[in-house]
């Protein structure tokens, strides 16, 4: 069940927000249990199984590391927890990744397992492990309650593409939180706006950007090339930042307070930047939970350091090489722009500069997340830079196919809503005179009839991070 079809939207979703404000507040967070592992069973009822395996785990380990009186016990108690999730993780999502890399080095012919991934595994893993590491930390106390941390693992709005809260944000919220009638007005106005990212940008971005890596084998030219990854750079974005926007909204419908996940990071003038501001909740726990544990650069590792987080972060999002590729490549350029951002010739380059190259290395970056294999994505960047394209004339599909006005409405639409112009020029008239905040309401109400009317009539509909 994705947030932006009609099952959420016009059953699940006012269900769960009727139950959850007419019980006892004693009852509130049972509620939200019941309709989280509802959610999470909904296409996939096995693997129910599974994300209760998580919870038991880290509760039990959270216990026993909470509880043990001396440090070697208590680092025993967090190694065989870690073990036990990453096991999970490993099985469930890299077993057939294993295979066929030993099977393509040694020539052997080992039969896949056939393994589905569930739906959030990495999510909801990287949330059980911050929960115990917290714990050995001593930043909070063990729960006592299995139910507290059952909801914390599961809690639905950012159960399978977060945010991923670390538990010594939420744990409060989840023993004592207040809605507001303003709160619950924003989040509604924040789902909204999150839904309409998701069904009128990025669902119609991603259906070029598929076509056009899809007809990719059939021969397109440079330009074609380069109108497949702008889209696919813009759908992933607002197809991601739409999911947080609408998991940060129901988690305020709820009392929750997310954190946020995205801050423009398209208007990033270094890689570090764009770091800063993309997937900043996976950022913060990778520098919290392996960067800094590692020594960060404290040690005069820094470089080897980053090395090891972006080589992980590549394999966290998928169980492929292009995606270990991909991680790598911000790890060998952060490691060589480190010390140039340092530099007083950086600071002289004009920012336009700075910002185009950056733009242009983090599209490059996208072709290895999007293809589908090695091969294709090199190829693909090839086609981008003239190498390896056909001329406009022979091409299978021409950019002047997929340059209908929808798209350019689109294209252009989508690149207004990739810069702060809302939130620096808008926002300010809203919060202080009534007419706009009236205008506010009739543009966000028009969106939501807008999203219900292509959803209703539109079948295509994925959610790019539900596969990792």
């Amino acid at each position: 069940m994705v947030f932006s079809s009609s099952t959420f939207l016009f059953c699940f979703l006012p269900a769960v927000l009727l139950l959850y404000y007419i019980v006892p507040a004693r009852l509130k967070n049972f509620i939200l249990l019941l309709a989280s592992l509802l959610f999470y069973m909904w296409n996939k009822p096995e693997y129910i199984s599974l994300i209760l395996i998580s919870i038991t785990i880290n509760y039990i380990g959270g216990l026993l590391i909470g509880t043990s009186r001396t440090i070697p016990s208590r680092r025993i108690a967090l190694t065989i927890t870690i073990a036990l999730n990453v096991s999970l993780l490993v099985i469930f999502k890299y077993t057939d990744f294993i295979i066929k890399t030993i099977n393509d080095i040694s020539g052997s012919d080992i039969s896949l397992t056939g393994i589905v991934l569930p739906i959030g595994i990495s999510f909801y893993t990287f949330q059980g492990l911050s929960y115990v590491i917290d714990v050995y930390k001593k930043t909070c106390l063990p729960c006592k309650n299995p139910f507290d941390i059952a909801l914390y693992i599961s809690l639905f709005p950012q159960l399978v593409a977060g945010p991923i809260v670390k538990y010594n944000e939420i744990y409060l919220q989840i023993s004592y939180r207040k809605t507001t009638i303003q709160n619950f007005a924003d989040g509604i106005i924040r789902f909204i706006v999150g839904l309409s990212k998701k069904v009128l940008l990025a669902n119609v971005l991603g259906e070029t950007a598929d076509d056009i890596f899809g007809s990719f084998t059939g021969g397109i030219d440079t330009i074609t090339a380069w109108v497949g990854i702008i889209c696919y750079t813009l759908q992933i974005y607002f197809d991601f930042s739409g999911y947080s926007d609408m998991a940060i909204g129901l988690g305020k419908m709820f009392g929750f307070k997310f954190p946020e996940n995205f801050n423009y990071p398209y208007i990033s003038k270094s890689i570090t930047e764009f770091w800063r501001r993309w997937h900043i909740s996976l950022s913060t726990w990778f520098r919290d939970y392996i960067y800094i544990p590692l020594g960060g650069s404290r040690k005069g590792n820094a470089s080897l350091h980053l090395l090891i987080v972006f080589f992980i972060t590549g394999l966290w999002h998928g169980a492929s090489w292009n995606f270990v590729i991909w991680g790598m490549w911000y790890g060998v350029l952060l490691v060589l722009e480190k010390p140039l951002l340092k530099t007083s010739f950086y600071n002289k380059i004009p920012g336009i500069i700075r910002w185009t190259v950056t733009i242009l290395i983090v599209m490059i970056g996208w072709v290895f997340f999007r293809a589908e294999n090695l091969t294709q994505a090199t190829d693909y960047i090839l086609c981008m830079l003239g190498v390896a394209s056909v001329p406009s004339d022979t091409a299978h599909f021409s950019y002047l196919y997929y340059l209908d006005n929808r798209l350019i409405f689109t294209l252009a639409t989508a690149c207004i809503c990739s810069l702060p112009v809302w939130k620096k020029r808008a926002l300010p008239y809203i919060e202080k005179y009534t007419i706009a905040r009236i205008f506010e309401f009739a543009i966000i109400f028009g969106l939501f009839v807008l999203n219900i009317i292509c959803i209703i009539n539109n079948v295509y509909n994925p959610f790019i991070y539900f596969q990792f």
